[in-house]
């Protein structure tokens, strides 16, 4: 039985990736993964802004994937839109505990490739050789 379980344990962490054949986990990191979301989301964890500060703190980003990748953090739970009655309206976005639940992950992973950056520029190289 000791055998069982430790043949298990030894997959366990492939079988959460894989699942329902990864869809589902891989629908979510893609989002999570893509090119803008992790910048919204690290900028937005100094706190409420509005679009336009947003915006401003992120070099690159059009306004438009700036309100697709809103959007989609909004929908998933990441981030939360706050409309205030005033006009014009003011919108306010800010990180939902599930946001901020992703920064420590995500800090995680940077620091794992930049911790990887030579040797992977290495093998890149060596790799264009061949």
């Amino acid at each position: 039985m000791p055998d069982e379980q430790a043949v298990v344990m030894k997959y366990v962490h492939s079988c959460m990736i894989r699942g329902d054949g990864g869809k589902t986990l891989r629908a979510i990191l893609d989002q999570i993964c893509n090119k803008w979301t992790l910048l919204v989301v690290a900028t937005l964890d100094q706190g409420r802004l509005r679009f336009k500060e947003l915006h401003r703190q992120i070099p690159g980003i059009s306004q438009r994937m700036l309100t697709l990748t809103l959007r989609n953090l909004e929908r998933d739970g990441l981030v939360a839109r706050t409309v205030h009655a005033e006009v014009p309206p003011r919108v306010e976005y800010e990180l939902t505990a599930t946001g901020r639940s992703l920064l420590p992950p995500a800090l995680a992973l940077a620091g794992w490739a930049i911790e990887h950056v030579p040797s992977i520029e290495a093998s890149r190289a060596a790799y264009k050789k061949s």
